[in-house]
C-alpha cells in the first residue's frame, strides 16, 4: 500500500482545515482575541503542516511552519494583533491553498509567493517580537504530551533506543490491516495484537507520533488512537499517555529557551495523567465519492422509470387488473418506496447553502478594503439546501452580484452620512425554498437603479429600448453584453463584461434572475432556481404525434385563444392578448417541425410560460398532465438540439424533450429571420389592427 493512496483525503481535509481558519481569522476580534479561535487556527495550521511533511509536500510544510509559529506568539500573547496582521495571515493562507491546489496537480507551488510570505512573516516576527523564526519552535503535535516531564523524557531517548505503543480503538479488521501496512513503512513494527475494540501495534525506529497521526487521520478518526512513548530499557514506562483533549494540550506546549522572548516566564508543569482508556464514538458519517453517489441516483431514476413502466402496463390492462387487488396494492406499495428511495437518495446530494455563504465574509472584506467602504454582510437562510451541482456553479455568479453591489450599489461612508444613512452599509445573502425551487436574494440599502440612466446607457449601446417599459425590463439592461455604468474602470468591475454571463451561468441552471429596486433605497436581485437537476416536475404536452415536458416553473396557466384576443404584427409575428398583456406566440409544431399537429390556433391549447423574465404564448395540442420525470443530457448521449434543453423516458418507454423555453423562442425567431414560411392561418384571420 503506498502512501499517495491518502493523498486525496489530506487533499480534501486540508481544505476544510484552511476554510476553517479563514472563518476564524474573519471573526477574529484584534481588541480582544479569543483564545479559543487563536488555537482553533493554530491547531489548524499545524495539522496541514503535519500532513504536508508525511506526504513530502516541502514548500507547504515550510510556509505553513513558519506561519504556526508565529500564531504560537499570537496565542501565548506575545505578538498583539491589528487589522494589518490579519491581513497578512489571510494572505498566508491564501498562498497556501495555492500551493495545496499546485500539489494537487502534481505541479511545483510558485517559489516567488512562497518566498515573499515567508519574508513578510519574518518580518513581522523581527519587528513585533524582536526574533526571527529560523530556528523552529518545538513543535506541538496533535498527539500532545501530558506533562514537559514525559516531553523531555521523549526528547531525551536517541531516536534509535524509542518505542511507540500504538493501540487502536474501535477499528475494523480491515482498517487494522491497513494502518498496520502504513507502520511498517514509517518505522519497525514489533508485533502486533488485539482486537477490534483495541488492538496493540509496538513501533521503533526513527518515527513520532506525530508522523504516526498524521497518516492515521486520513483514515481513522484521532479519537481512535491512543500512543505512548516508552525507552526500550523501561518498558515500565510505555502507559505515559500522549493525547489529552486538543484544548489542554495547546495550553502546554513549551518552546526551548531558545525561543523564548526573554522576558517570558517560565512554563508551569502539569502533573502526567494516564492514558485515556475510553473508547472512541463511532463516527456519525461516512466520506463517500459524488461520482458513486451519482450512480446511485442514476439507478434509481432508471428504477422510477422501471416502476412508470409498470403502471403504464397495469394501466393499459384495464377491468382485467381491478380485480386483482395484490397487483393494485403491489403497485401501489411499488410506487411509494420508489418515491421515498428516490427522495432519500437525492438528499444526499443536497449540501446547506451555508457551504456557499462561508466563502462571501474573505469577498466583502477584501472588496470593501479596496474601495474603501465600510459593509456588514448579514446571512440569512444558510440551512437551506440547495444540489451540490447547483452548490457549485451558482457560487461564482453569486460572487459577481455581490461584487457588483459593492461596487455600484452601496455608497462611500462620507456619502451616505450626508443621505442620512448610516455610514456602514448593509448587504444581505439570503435563500429559502420556494415550492419546488430556492430562493436566493442579494440585497443591499445602497443607491439603488436609476432608471434613467440605464435607459441612456442602453441607447447609447445601441439598444432598442423605450421609455414606456416597465421597471423589471429596464433593470434587466444590466446583463447586456457590454454594459455598465460605471464612472471610470477600477480593478474591482466597469469593463461592463461579467453580468450576461452570470445571467446566461443561471440560465443554464434552469433558473432565472429577478431585479427589484427602488432609487435611493437599495437593490434586490433574486434567483430562482430549481433544488436540483437530476429530477424535474413537469408538465406533459402533446403536439401531433409527440410528447414533450414543459418544465413546470416555468408554466403560468393555460387557456384556450380566442380569435378577438389574437393581433398579427409586422412581419409574421403573432401576439396573444392576456388580460391587456401583449404576449408573443409560439407554434411549437412550427419551430420544431412537428407533423399532423392541430395548425388552427383557437383549436390549440395556448401555455402561458415564462423564460428570460419574458412571457410567452406556447400554442400546443392537448396537455396530458403533471408528472416527476428522470432528466437524461441529451448531449452526452447525442448533441446539442435548438430548444431543446433535456430528455427523459416516459413510462411506456419512448423518448420525451424537455423544452427551453427561452432557446425556442430564439429558434422561432431565427427562422422567421432566415424567411422560413410560418404555415399559421393567413394574417387576415387575426386582428388587422396592431396593439399599441
Amino acid at each position: 500500500m503506498d502512501i499517495a493512496d491518502f493523498f486525496d483525503t489530506f487533499f480534501e481535509e486540508a481544505e476544510e482545515l484552511l476554510a476553517d481558519m479563514e472563518q476564524h481569522l474573519l471573526e477574529l476580534d484584534v481588541d480582544d482575541p479569543d483564545s479559543e479561535q487563536l488555537n482553533a487556527i493554530f491547531r489548524a495550521a499545524h495539522s496541514i503542516k503535519g500532513g504536508a511533511g508525511t506526504f513530502g509536500f516541502s514548500v507547504l510544510q515550510k510556509t505553513t511552519h513558519i506561519f504556526e509559529n508565529l500564531l504560537d506568539h499570537a496565542r501565548k500573547g506575545e505578538l498583539t494583533l491589528r487589522a494589518d496582521l490579519v491581513d497578512t495571515f489571510l494572505e498566508a493562507k491564501d498562498i497556501m491553498h495555492e500551493q495545496l491546489d499546485a500539489y494537487r496537480n502534481e505541479e511545483e507551488p510558485n517559489q516567488e509567493a512562497y518566498e515573499r510570505i515567508c519574508q513578510t512573516l519574518q518580518k513581522i516576527a523581527l519587528e513585533e517580537i524582536g526574533q526571527t523564526l529560523d530556528a523552529p519552535v518545538a513543535p506541538a503535535p496533535l498527539i500532545e504530551q501530558t506533562s514537559s516531564a514525559s516531553s523531555e523524557a521523549t526528547e531525551a531517548a536517541p531516536q534509535s533506543e524509542r518505542q511507540l505503543m500504538v493501540a487502536l480503538l474501535n477499528v475494523s479488521e480491515k482498517d487494522r490491516t491497513l494502518l498496520v501496512e502504513e507502520l511498517e513503512q514509517l518505522g519497525n513494527v514489533q508485533s502486533h495484537s488485539g482486537d477490534e475494540k483495541r488492538y496493540e501495534v509496538i513501533v521503533t525506529g526513527d518515527v513520532s507520533g506525530d508522523d504516526i497521526e498524521a497518516v492515521m487521520c486520513f483514515i481513522i478518526e484521532p479519537e481512535q488512537i491512543e500512543i505512548s512513548v516508552t525507552d526500550v530499557d523501561q518498558a515500565a514506562n510505555a502507559n505515559l499517555a500522549l493525547d489529552p483533549p486538543a484544548d489542554e494540550a495547546v495550553d502546554e506546549v513549551v518552546p526551548p529557551e531558545s525561543a523564548k522572548p526573554a522576558s517570558s516566564a517560565p512554563t508551569p508543569q502539569k502533573p502526567a495523567k494516564p492514558a485515556a482508556k475510553k473508547a472512541a464514538p463511532e463516527s456519525s458519517s461516512i466520506r463517500v465519492s459524488v461520482d458513486k453517489v451519482d450512480q446511485i441516483i442514476n439507478l434509481v431514476g432508471e428504477l422510477i422509470i422501471t416502476q412508470s413502466m409498470l403502471d403504464q402496463t397495469v394501466s393499459d390492462l384495464g377491468d382485467q387488473s381491478v380485480g386483482n387487488s395484490s397487483l393494485q396494492n403491489g403497485m401501489s406499495l411499488l410506487q411509494r418506496n420508489a418515491r421515498d428511495l428516490q427522495e432519500a437518495v437525492m438528499s444526499i446530494r443536497m449540501i446547506p447553502m451555508e457551504f456557499v455563504f462561508s466563502r462571501f465574509p474573505r469577498v466583502v472584506r477584501d472588496t470593501a478594503g479596496k474601495l474603501n467602504k465600510e459593509i456588514e454582510l448579514v446571512t440569512e437562510g444558510k440551512s437551506t439546501e440547495l444540489d451540490k451541482s447547483l452548490v457549485e456553479r451558482i457560487t461564482d455568479p453569486l460572487t459577481h452580484l455581490v461584487r457588483n453591489s459593492l461596487d455600484h450599489g452601496i455608497e462611500m461612508p462620507d456619502e451616505r452620512e450626508a443621505l442620512g444613512k448610516p455610514r456602514i452599509g448593509k448587504l444581505v445573502l439570503s435563500a429559502r425554498h420556494q415550492g419546488g425551487n430556492i430562493l436566493i436574494e442579494v440585497r443591499d440599502d445602497g443607491a439603488g437603479m436609476d432608471r434613467d440612466r440605464l435607459l441612456a446607457k442602453a441607447r447609447e449601446n445601441g439598444l432598442n429600448v423605450s421609455d414606456n417599459m416597465p421597471d423589471e425590463d429596464v433593470f434587466q439592461l444590466i446583463f447586456a453584453p457590454g454594459f455598465s455604468t460605471a464612472k471610470e474602470v477600477t480593478d474591482v468591475s466597469g469593463r461592463g463584461v461579467g453580468m450576461d454571463v452570470v445571467k446566461r451561468n443561471i440560465q443554464g441552471m434552469g433558473g432565472r434572475v429577478e431585479i427589484q429596486s427602488k432609487k435611493g433605497e437599495g437593490t434586490n436581485t433574486r434567483i430562482v432556481l430549481p433544488l436540483t437537476l437530476a429530477i424535474l416536475d413537469g408538465m406533459s404536452i402533446k403536439v401531433g404525434g409527440e410528447t414533450f415536458i414543459l418544465p413546470l416553473s416555468t408554466v403560468l396557466e393555460s387557456l384556450q385563444p380566442a380569435k378577438g384576443d389574437m393581433y398579427a404584427m409586422a412581419g409574421d409575428d403573432v401576439v396573444l392578448k392576456v388580460r391587456d398583456e401583449y404576449l408573443p406566440v409560439i407554434a411549437i409544431h412550427e419551430v420544431l417541425d412537428v407533423e399532423n399537429a392541430i395548425t388552427d390556433p383557437t383549436k390549440s391549447i395556448a401555455v402561458i410560460v415564462q423564460g428570460e423574465g419574458r412571457r410567452y404564448a406556447m400554442l400546443v395540442d392537448e396537455l396530458i398532465g403533471q408528472q416527476q420525470v428522470v432528466v437524461k443530457n441529451l448531449e452526452d448521449n447525442y448533441r446539442k438540439v435548438p430548444g431543446v434543453s433535456a430528455a427523459t423516458i416516459l413510462g411506456d418507454g419512448s423518448v420525451a424533450l424537455i423544452l427551453d423555453i427561452t432557446g425556442l423562442h430564439r429558434l422561432s425567431r431565427a427562422k422567421k429571420e432566415a424567411g422560413k414560411q410560418v404555415n399559421y392561418p393567413h394574417l387576415s384571420y387575426y386582428q388587422e389592427a396592431e396593439p399599441s
